[in-house]
């Protein structure tokens, strides 16, 4: 076994904790990295401005997060300073985000947090756009709430279980967790934007130029943890999954989170594609909010569609 391992190229991932992360822990525990040639270090980080500045200093080789975090430093509009240069590209697509904005009991609805203070991983990057574009829809501007920096969604959750804040954007289960709790979905990212590229897998070009073996073997892991994840035969083994790694999971919160990210339409994306019409929505977004301003259509600009091709062409 030992000679074996010696033969696996080591990946260090950089990602968010919670059920999102799902597919990686599958392909570690079943050996779906191993399998494809890779030995993959995952690490959990606590917000975007940690992920995105060592990743783009070369601490982490690769990620699964927000495409918008792609969008916001390669154009310049990121949060956190980082050392070096900045030439990000996406090449696999995973899910729409599975976002949905969470209030405390007494708020009922998008109006009533006007005055209130609400969660957000970074102001300017991540999914705070799709709460920002929910705001506006409500008819209030910025200025009528408060947004304050809480880290990724289990920071967010705690903060909003202690009554710091009256809302936030939580996926799946998070949001689960916070209903059970007595608060109140507003809307979700799907009901509000449709098709958008959520969670994608993206890294520093040079690194995939120079590493594009591992690059596919990494894609191939995640479609067999998709696959693996799919096969109902083995919902009990990914619900005790989602369970270890988060302590408030129960078995009936486990069933009903892999319901959602499970389900054959907008559940998790098996074919790992990225969703370029997905991608138009996350440039709208930016192009509305971001700063420096900038109109962004072109999705072309941040994806490497070729990888895609090449990990799976002529495979199921």
């Amino acid at each position: 076994m030992s000679n074996v391992k010696k033969l696996l190229q080591t990946v260090n991932m950089i990602t968010f904790g919670g059920g999102y992360s799902l597919p990686a822990w599958v392909a570690q525990g079943q050996g779906f990295f191993a399998k494809h040639g890779i030995e993959v270090n995952i690490t959990h980080t606590p917000n975007s401005v940690f992920l995105m500045k060592n990743l783009i200093e070369g601490k982490f080789d690769l990620t699964v997060t927000a495409m918008d975090n792609l969008v916001a430093y390669q154009e310049g509009q990121g949060e956190a300073e980082y050392g070096g240069s900045c030439d990000l590209v996406a090449f696999m697509g995973v899910d729409d985000s599975f976002q949905s904005l969470m209030a405390s009991p007494d708020i009922k609805s998008v109006a009533d947090l006007r005055g209130k203070k609400i969660a957000v991983d970074a102001l300017t990057t991540g999914y705070a756009f799709i709460l920002r574009e929910m705001i506006a829809r409500a008819g209030m501007t910025d200025a009528d709430v408060t947004y304050e920096r809480t880290g990724g969604g289990p920071m967010r959750l705690k903060a909003m279980l202690e009554g710091n804040y009256s809302a936030g954007l939580l996926a799946t289960p998070l949001d689960r967790i916070a209903a059970d709790q007595g608060f109140t979905k507003l809307g979700t990212a799907r009901d509000l934007l449709g098709r958008y590229q959520g969670r994608t897998g993206f890294a520093q070009r040079a690194w995939i130029k120079n590493n594009e073996a591992a690059v596919i073997g990494f894609m191939r892991s995640y479609r067999d943890a998709m696959n693996w994840l799919y096969d109902r035969n083995n919902r009990g083994a990914a619900a005790g999954l989602l369970m270890s790694h988060d302590e408030s999971v129960t078995p009936e919160l486990a069933r009903l989170s892999l319901d959602i990210l499970l389900d054959e339409k907008g559940g998790f994306w098996r074919d790992l594609a990225l969703d370029l019409e997905g991608i138009r929505t996350v440039l709208a977004l930016r192009t509305r909010f971001g700063v420096p301003q900038k109109t962004l259509t072109d999705p072309m600009r941040y994806v490497d569609l070729t990888l895609h091709a090449k990990a799976f062409e002529g495979r199921d």
